[in-house]
């Protein structure tokens, strides 16, 4: 159970909510665990399938306190609300700035940074750990080239430009991923980024993770009320979550990358869990699919401090975090989206 900018998460699946007076209690086994006063919340976020007594439901609607229900892997399921009054304004508003070029491109342009930030980061904290192992000058040179691109990408005026210098930026980091590999590195050969399908095993499961990531945050941007469908960065295109994918470009290389890197060099992971299928496509068998995601529940709850917020929480509540302070921007309660920039 974790409070949050005034919204209450329970991570434990097996967690029922009901109401007591003004108070939401969470029971497990039917014995009360916590007890949060509903006038100091305005979302209730919980995560399984036990459920909240109808008493609690309509106490929450009549109060304007959002109630959304995800499943234990944090796919939103549904929303319980009452009388509208907040979300759509927000989503008005989230279209009208979607339309806007200078509005878009500001929070765009910050969810690049934050992109560009934390895959430089990835290979500073590299060279740090591994001096003995890699080549510092060459990966320093790397990040000195991303160090550019993030004063370029803050001071560019025009989407087509911001698309470019995320593309190169790219480049430049994916060009020294394989490096970040220390072992079994006959087994596991990253020679660029490829996908749609993915042909070999570290682009596999770079890719596996981008889903899992991808649709994290598109049940935060659901539970905020935002519409994961209408982004700042990707346009619009029937069908594609492009507002989540927008979230996804700042988290991907503290989230999923790193922790690609990390099942290989600690030999999580082998070659034999793969296969090729006759149109070339590498993927993970059944075993090691449940190894994979084992790994990504576990990193989930590992604790960490936002660095925007100072706040302890785990990884895994980082999108929900950072879909309550786009929403809070898109509310003028910030004057612009802070990305998340790990340190």
């Amino acid at each position: 159970m974790k409070r949050l900018l005034n919204t209450l998460y329970v991570t434990s699946p097996n967690r029922y909510l009901s109401l007591d007076g003004e108070n939401v209690v969470v029971l497990e086994k039917n014995e009360e665990v916590g007890r949060v006063p509903l006038h100091n919340l305005e979302m209730i976020v919980t995560f399984g399938y036990t459920g909240a007594s109808p008493a609690l439901m309509g106490a929450c609607a009549s109060r304007g306190i959002g109630l959304v229900f995800l499943n234990g892997n944090g796919r939103f399921l549904a929303r319980v609300v009452g009388e509208v009054y907040g979300n759509v304004t927000l989503r008005k508003e989230q279209y009208r700035r979607s339309e806007r070029h200078e509005e878009s491109l500001l929070i765009a342009k910050n969810c690049i940074a934050g992109k560009v930030y934390n895959s430089r980061w990835i290979l500073e904290r590299a060279v740090r750990d591994h001096a003995l192992r890699l080549d510092g000058e060459k990966i320093r040179g790397k990040s000195r080239i991303l160090a550019d691109a993030l004063s370029n990408i803050r001071s560019c005026d025009s989407a087509a430009t911001l698309l470019g210098l995320e593309g190169e930026a790219a480049s430049v980091y994916f060009s020294v991923f394989d490096d970040l590999i220390l072992q079994q590195k006959r087994d596991f050969v990253f020679s660029g980024r490829n996908r749609r399908p993915p042909t070999d095993e570290v682009n596999a499961m770079l890719s596996f993770s981008y889903t899992l990531l991808t649709s994290m945050c598109s049940s935060a941007l659901e539970t905020v009320g935002l519409d994961p469908y209408v982004g700042f960065f990707h346009r619009d295109r029937p069908g594609r979550k492009s507002l989540a994918l927008d979230m996804v470009e700042e988290l991907r290389a503290v989230m999923a990358d790193r922790f690609v890197l990390t099942l290989i060099n600690k030999k999580v992971v082998t070659k034999d869990g793969f296969c090729q299928k006759e149109n070339g496509a590498v993927v993970m068998d059944d075993q090691l699919r449940k190894t994979f995601l084992a790994a990504w529940q576990k990193k989930k709850q590992e604790v960490i401090t936002h660095p925007f917020l100072g706040e302890k929480m785990e990884w895994g509540m980082v999108p929900f975090a950072q879909a309550m302070l786009l929403a809070r921007h898109l509310r003028g309660d910030l004057d612009e989206y802070p990305p998340f920039f790990w340190k």
